[in-house]
């Protein structure tokens, strides 16, 4: 997107090694949105909270990654044509604007199961608080070390 905004408005009229670019950057769009949708069913799959509004952005970034692909067809056949350019930019823009809506939405789900997380810790933790003998505490003492290094594995699991 930035290297087709950044474009000068009256391009070359010269047409050699303009298209291959322009169709090497098309493919490369592709598999990488083809990735992020994969990895984005995955998430929507598993996921407890935002089911409806992650399979609604999944079918968006499907949608413009499309509306892309055609507009980008039309681009390398002509990429010197200005009308052609600006189409393809404001399809890849559109295309941005719905990656990074599912990307927000991805996180949110992830935070969500991170605090989850966190309160089965916190519940753990009171209760270790009111343990009254000696095998209640080791126990639940126990159960909050697991707990802990559970929640460890997913803060380490969301930071990598």
């Amino acid at each position: 997107v930035t290297t087709l905004v950044n474009c000068p408005q009256n391009p070359s009229g010269k047409r050699k090694g303009r298209s291959k670019r322009a169709r090497v950057l098309l493919v490369s769009v592709e598999e990488a949105t083809l990735n992020l949708l994969d990895k984005g069913e995955k998430i929507a799959k598993e996921a407890i909270v935002f089911k409806e509004e992650l399979h609604a952005a999944l079918a968006d970034v499907q949608k413009e990654s499309q509306a892309l692909k055609v507009s980008a067809e039309a681009f390398t056949s002509d990429p010197c044509y200005l009308p052609k350019r600006q189409a393809v930019v404001q399809a890849a823009r559109s295309l941005l604007t719905a990656v990074t809506r599912l990307l927000i939405l991805a996180d949110m789900v992830d935070v969500t199961y991170l605090l989850e997380h966190l309160t089965v810790l916190q519940r753990t933790l009171e209760s270790l608080r009111n343990v009254s003998s000696k095998s209640d505490l080791q126990k639940t003492y126990h159960k909050f070390r697991k707990d802990l290094k559970n929640l460890d594995y997913l803060a380490y699991k969301r930071q990598r």
